[in-house]
């Protein structure tokens, strides 16, 4: 795919990838807004991660991910990135979903100035973050395909 990839129709995940904790957020199928869904808890052991993110598209009808990508400020990738493109590489094969990266500077920010004004306790901001950052990613996503203004990084499974 192009540098703009192109999804079909449909409901779109945002994943925010941890070594520990997969924040995963999903949009309506207009793809006009996001929502924080869930916080996977991996190990690393790839047959469960596997059929939690199988469940996961057959639960929310998914139809591609919009994987952050960790980049520093000057836009050179970071120790993550490569790790993180390994993961969105895996996760396309394994799904047969088409994906994107989309920058994910400053998305830490963000998910903590949303949940500052939650009325949350500190334990559970810390149990949602991951989810709340995946919805950073994914309205991130969304809007530059409103305004053009793409920030993302097309890859999918055809590059």
């Amino acid at each position: 795919m192009t540098a703009h990839a192109q999804f079909p129709p449909g409901r779109l995940a945002g994943v925010d990838y941890g070594r520990r904790r997969i924040g995963i957020a999903v949009c309506d199928e207009h793809r006009i807004l996001a929502s924080p869904l869930v916080v996977h808890e991996t190990n690393g052991d790839k047959e469960a991660d596997g059929l939690f993110f199988q469940t996961l598209i057959t639960a929310e009808s998914l139809v591609g991910f919009v994987i952050g990508l960790p980049i520093h400020s000057d836009g050179s990738d970071s120790r993550m990135s490569a790790e993180v493109e390994r993961f969105a590489h895996w996760l396309g094969e394994m799904s047969g979903l088409p994906f994107v990266f989309q920058d994910e500077r400053y998305s830490s920010r963000e998910a903590t100035g949303l949940l500052a004004g939650s009325g949350l306790t500190r334990g559970k901001k810390k149990k949602r973050f991951d989810a709340v950052a995946a919805q950073v990613i994914l309205d991130s996503w969304i809007e530059s395909q409103k305004t053009g203004h793409a920030k993302s990084q097309g890859l999918s499974l055809d590059d």
